[in-house]
């Protein structure tokens, strides 16, 4: 056989291959969730084009953000793991074309006299240099591109997880810098309470120990200052698990010039978000995607189970020179070839390739189950952030009027018992009120910004690079 005719072979082979699909056709499953948001708003920008650099205002939490992108290991692992499925979607899809191989060889052989023909020994060589196609498959019902899309497929997934982890990182790197300048806040305002209770427990020592303040009075201080010092030691030992806690999700120690200070205002300038429709979450939330990427996979292995039933051709041919010498390996009349066609027919396999299609099928229902799952998960999450992101609006509001409102109080409990109408008792309460009323209302500050962060995860936002 001369090259010519393998070469043709070989191209003929590349021409019946996948003349059948036997994969299900692939519909997206209907979005078993509400068409709209409860509470959705229309204003504000889009979130496609808006970038975790443009929706974060502050430019340390922008900078610790950045540093996590480029040091979080769990990042990093999701990075390698898309390297990983795209090296074995190549070595899967190289299988749909034939792996074309060059071998050389020389033997040589002595066979003695006693057994040799001629009565003497003879000293045999042989030579020879071959081009071959081994063992490639004739794709006729689709199999091996089936495994090629399922791979393919699953490298995709594995790229939408890549961007799912960074909306995670992104958001808790949020949070946690938010957390930490939350409890800075309360650390300083335990600091003024203790410091503004320990002078008026000063001053009643000095009055009491003058016969002008009672025991009680002095006592009931003492509690106060005490509550206080306790705050200040709880909240020290947060404020160092929440610089701690950053730094692990950095990859690396938090710059002293990125620390937090406080929840002020250039914190606070988050903007509003549009709810969209349901719909829309499809097409950018990672975690939906990866999900549907998976759900395509198990359908095209679906397809190579089902090829599994049919006869499978492979075909194997090698062209070259052979010669009993070396010098003449490549001289005219020392060509050779080889074809090896081999057909394999499935006629008895105790029912594993039924049970394979079965598990296949299986694994297809499955998929369509996480899918529809993560689409109803999106859309609470969106939902929920919805409903909370008006409530902690009353509350702030709410809470707000109580802390002025504690303040006043306290104030003229202070008048009324400075000139002796009212006990301290009175003075106490009304400072554990402003107090407690105060350190809620940083909490709800934090939850308000904490809704705004979640509601743009929630909307798949959080994972596109900031623009420039």
């Amino acid at each position: 056989m001369p090259r010519s005719l393998t070469l043709t072979l070989v191209a003929a082979a590349l021409l019946l291959s996948g003349c059948a699909n036997l994969a299900p056709h692939y519909e997206r499953p209907a979005a078993v969730v509400p068409a709209v948001y409860p509470a959705a708003s229309a204003d504000g920008p889009a979130i496609a084009s808006l970038a975790w650099g443009d929706f974060f205002a502050d430019a340390k939490l922008r900078r610790l953000i950045e540093l996590a992108l480029a040091n979080n290991r769990d990042l990093r692992v999701a990075i390698l793991n898309i390297e990983q499925a795209r090296a074995q979607y190549r070595v899967q899809d190289a299988q749909t074309l034939p792996s074309v191989n060059a071998a050389g060889s020389g033997t040589a052989a002595r066979t003695p006299a006693g057994l040799s023909g001629t009565g003497a020994a003879v000293t045999s060589h042989q030579y020879s240099a071959n081009l071959g196609v081994s063992a490639y498959e004739l794709d006729l019902f689709g199999r091996v591109r089936n495994l090629s899309d399922q791979a393919l497929q699953q490298f995709l997934a594995t790229e939408e997880a890549r961007h799912a982890t960074q909306i995670s990182l992104v958001g808790e790197v949020t949070t946690t810098y938010l957390n930490w300048a939350a409890d800075l806040e309360r650390l300083a305002l335990a600091r003024e309470t203790l410091r503004s209770q320990g002078e008026s427990y000063r001053l009643t020592q000095t009055r009491f120990e003058l016969g002008a303040a009672s025991a009680l009075t002095l006592r009931q201080l003492q509690t106060s200052v005490e509550s206080a010092r306790v705050d200040v030691a709880r909240y020290t030992g947060q404020v160092a698990q929440d610089r701690n806690a950053l730094a692990l999700l950095l990859g690396a120690q938090v710059p002293q010039a990125q620390e937090p200070d406080a929840l002020g205002d250039t914190l606070n300038a988050l903007p509003e978000l549009p709810a969209g429709v349901p719909s829309d979450l499809l097409q950018r939330r990672p975690d939906l995607l990866q999900s549907e990427h998976q759900l395509k996979a198990a359908t095209a292995n679906i397809g190579a189970a089902r090829a599994a039933f049919y006869p499978r051709i492979s075909l194997t041919a090698t062209a070259g020179s052979g010669s009993a010498d070396l010098s003449g390996l490549f001289k005219a009349g020392s060509g050779s070839w080889s074809f090896i066609p081999q057909i394999s027919l499935p006629i008895f396999d105790g029912g594993a390739n039924q049970a394979n299609l079965d598990s296949a099928m299986a694994a297809r229902d499955i998929a369509v189950a996480q899918y529809e799952k993560a689409i109803q998960t999106a859309f609470r999450e969106v939902a929920d952030a919805l409903a909370q992101r008006s409530a902690v609006g009353d509350q702030l509001q709410a809470q707000t009027a109580l802390v002025q409102a504690s303040g006043e109080v306290l104030q003229m409990s202070q008048a009324r018992f400075d000139r002796g109408v009212d006990s301290y008792l009175d003075v106490l309460d009304a400072q554990r009120t402003w107090y407690s009323a105060r350190q809620t209302l940083i909490v709800t500050r934090l939850a308000r910004l904490n809704n705004g962060v979640t509601l743009y995860k929630a909307l798949g936002g959080g994972w596109s690079t900031p623009q420039s």
